[in-house]
């Protein structure tokens, strides 16, 4: 009677037992996944958001499609400050990234095509290709030195599929777990790969504002182009949970760019979509200007909290150390490696047993080996020195 689009039965693992068990005794608990902005302590500045959310004209529906052009124009004037080329013409608002991805799912594939993801990176993206009865098919994220895109991979993911080719490459850029950032040769080089094979790439750049000290400075898809670089179709993703630290709020956005033939088509047939939900609520377009000036604000709180982290992470993981601290450009996480004398669960179940410490283990993230740790840089200074102090003395033990 149901459909089969959906992971069902939902299988508990013995970490997500353990961690219900504690929730419900009220345990100690110093959580290193937290991945909420609004819950590790930050000023909010709470007026200002009831204010900026106060707009008269929230009394009044007037519907469009891709979103009212006065909070079109703000995204495209908050884009063009990161060096993202945007037109308002060329934007599209959604309730969110998730969202952005299903309507692009709908956009570009049909049942039973492909799309390609990286690995590791978030493990939402096999449900919400699931939900769309499309195939999520994976490429590497490679670590030699460090994490780079395989490109290698991506190119015989393209030629070698049986049948009918991926429809989209997805990139997320910095990526989700790993902090792998976009580099200009990458994106000619996919944009080469693309372009003549009519893949279209979607690049999850919720991140990009993000990057450590010391690192490259992340490269936009939706960046300038040089003369002779291919024009591939694509669709770069934003929104205020992550840019702005503002995740109750449920704006995203996706800005089309490529040949003009091909966004024109792409655009009017997202506004087919669209037009059939109207999902993005009117408070939150009318105060968009607003939020996103707000946003600046809290974004550089959450900056200063996930730099401060990462130092004192890199100074808990020094030359010699059992751990090896994997390098980054930047995101809201670390990944540790660690001895692999342990089972990742094991060492994960361990330290949330004896030492109240919640981390997640690398195989969430699709990992191809173990072993890794990853760890929120958004909890509470007080909270991430000490929970880094024990989860390293587990280690070392």
């Amino acid at each position: 009677m149901f459909s089969r689009r959906l992971p069902w039965p939902l299988r508990e693992n013995r970490l997500s037992i353990l961690l219900g068990e504690r929730r419900r005794r009220q345990a100690p608990l110093l959580d290193l996944t937290e991945s909420n902005p609004t819950r590790v302590g930050l000023a909010y500045p709470a007026d200002r958001l009831a204010a900026a959310l106060a707009d008269p004209g929230v009394s009044s529906y007037d519907p469009d499609p891709r979103g009212h052009e006065s909070a079109r124009r703000a995204v495209a004037a908050f884009c063009a400050r990161r060096g993202q080329a945007a037109s308002p013409d060329r934007i599209v608002l959604t309730a969110g990234t998730s969202e952005s991805y299903a309507l692009l799912f709908k956009l570009l594939a049909d049942p039973g095509d492909s799309i390609l993801i990286p690995r590791p990176s978030y493990p939402l993206f096999d449900d919400l290709a699931a939900l769309e009865s499309v195939r999520a098919e994976p490429y590497a994220i490679a670590l030699d030195h460090d994490w780079r895109i395989d490109l290698e991979a991506i190119e015989r993911a393209l030629d070698g599929v049986a049948g009918r080719p991926p429809r989209a490459v997805v990139l997320v850029n910095p990526n989700n777990p790993t902090g792998t950032s976009l580099r200009a040769g990458d994106r000619r080089a996919l944009r080469e790969l693309c372009a003549p094979r009519h893949v279209a790439l979607i690049s999850d750049e919720v991140f990009f504002d993000y990057r450590f000290e010391g690192s490259e400075a992340p490269v936009s898809i939706a960046g300038p182009r040089s003369a002779d670089e291919p024009h591939a179709l694509s669709f770069t993703l934003g929104g205020l949970s992550k840019a702005c630290g503002l995740p109750q709020m449920k704006l995203g956005w996706i800005l089309v760019d490529g040949p003009d033939a091909l966004v024109l088509e792409a655009l009017a047939r997202i506004e087919f979509i669209t037009d059939s939900y109207l999902s993005v609520g009117t408070p939150v377009q009318r105060a968009a200007a607003g939020l996103l000036a707000i946003g600046g604000e809290i974004g550089a709180l959450v900056r200063d909290r996930v730099l401060a982290n990462h130092a004192t992470l890199r100074a808990s993981v020094p030359a010699g150390s059992p751990c090896r601290l994997l390098p980054a450009d930047g995101g809201w996480y670390a990944v540790l490696q660690v001895p692999a004398v342990l089972p990742e669960e094991a060492l994960v179940l361990q330290l949330l047993q004896e030492d109240d410490v919640l981390v997640h283990p690398g195989y969430f993230f699709d990992f191809p080996r173990e072993a890794f740790l990853v760890l929120s840089l958004l909890p509470d200074q007080k909270i991430f020195s000490e929970a880094v102090g024990r989860l390293l003395a587990r280690i070392g033990r």
